[in-house]
């Protein structure tokens, strides 16, 4: 599912407001490639997708209910974390802060972008730090969804660090993919050991909630932690 598709299942007709979507990368380790030049990847899925750039991060309501929310799109460089990923996610936690919003963070990601190098690791710690903030010194509530695939750093840090983690059914969750293992370790890795029921099982997570009821059930989370409707009046 496309992000726009996702914000619009998650979010009332008419109430999204984007947040920074006119911040792109600029290349800042001037990667090389033989086959593509970094800047000319970005322009093509650019392109392609109609984004600016792998999420789109913006404040709207969830059936009256005021929420800051960043939707990940694995259409535009497999969801891959690099630089304005990270600040775009942070500036959107520091706002949710600021304002006393709750927060919703849906993940799909192939993980840290290679093409920034340590720029896009250090993401990690950037959005935890103010995760941190915003969960331990606010006491504001964040879930996080789980959608196919999150992997990498992005499973790392913020996709674990929901106060709720909500995966979808049969969703490829995992750090390092199976064909990384594979080859590194030189072992099979089992049938269906990085899917959302099996980890279920192994309490990596909350609840594992289908697309149709999802918006239904964070209403009802968000009620439960004294998030109310706005006065419609």
């Amino acid at each position: 599912m496309i992000s726009s598709d996702r914000i619009d299942l998650l979010v009332d007709p008419g109430t999204w407001d984007p947040m920074d979507d006119d911040m792109v990368s600029i290349d800042p380790i001037e990667f090389d490639s033989e086959e593509e030049p970094y800047k000319n990847r970005i322009d093509s899925y650019q392109s392609k997708t109609g984004l600016t750039e792998a999420v789109q991060t913006g404040t709207g309501q969830l059936n009256g209910i005021p929420i800051a929310i960043g939707v990940m799109d694995f259409q535009f460089m497999g969801g891959s974390m690099g630089s304005v990923v990270g600040e775009k996610i942070t500036r959107l936690i520091e706002y949710a802060a600021n304002k006393f919003l709750p927060l919703l963070l849906v993940c799909a990601s192939g993980g840290a972008r290679m093409q920034e190098g340590s720029l896009s690791l250090m993401q990690m710690a950037k959005i935890s730090s103010a995760l941190y903030d915003y969960q331990s010194n606010k006491k504001l509530f964040y879930v996080s969804i789980l959608t196919s695939p999150t992997t990498g750093g992005v499973t790392a840090s913020f996709g674990m660090l929901g106060d709720i983690i909500i995966a979808e059914p049969n969703a490829y969750i995992a750090f390092a993919g199976k064909r990384v293992i594979e080859q590194t370790l030189n072992k099979t890795v089992p049938e269906g050991s990085q899917e959302a029921e099996y980890l279920f099982d192994k309490g990596l997570f909350d609840p594992i909630v289908p697309r149709n009821p999802l918006k239904g059930v964070l209403s009802e989370l968000f009620l439960f932690h004294g998030r109310f409707p706005l006065n419609q009046n």
